[in-house]
């Protein structure tokens, strides 16, 4: 598959991208705990990166993994899935979890996002 070639992200996304870094909610805070500084099996996570014309909760560029975190108003919403199928386009695997797995159940989400790292592995 061919990597699509760098687009430069408009201003307006990059300044609200920043906003959020600074607005982590209890459960995208919990999470970047689990996954900065390569703590998640020596794996480069970064947090709400512009991407397209998205905001990714947390991405691994090296994986091609991207992680979001949602909350009830993510419920079977069609937006969502037009946003996954899109990043899957550019060759990246979507793995979404509730808030309340995050902050109750951490380590079935980390055991759970390993294991799908290796299903594709293999």
């Amino acid at each position: 598959m061919q990597r699509p070639r760098h687009v430069s992200t408009p201003a307006k996304l990059r300044a609200f991208a920043k906003s959020m870094r600074r607005e982590l909610t209890d459960a995208e805070a919990a999470m970047w705990g689990l996954l900065r500084d390569r703590r998640f099996a020596e794996l480069k996570f970064r947090r709400q990166v512009p991407f397209l014309n998205y905001i990714l909760d947390f991405v691994c560029f090296e994986q091609r993994l991207v992680i979001e975190i949602d909350g009830s108003q993510h419920a079977e919403q069609p937006r969502d899935q037009i946003r996954d199928a899109a990043l899957r386009d550019a060759g990246f695997r979507v793995l979404r979890y509730w808030n309340n797995d995050v902050l109750e159940r951490r380590s079935y989400v980390l055991e759970d996002i390993l294991a799908k790292l290796t299903e594709s592995d293999e």
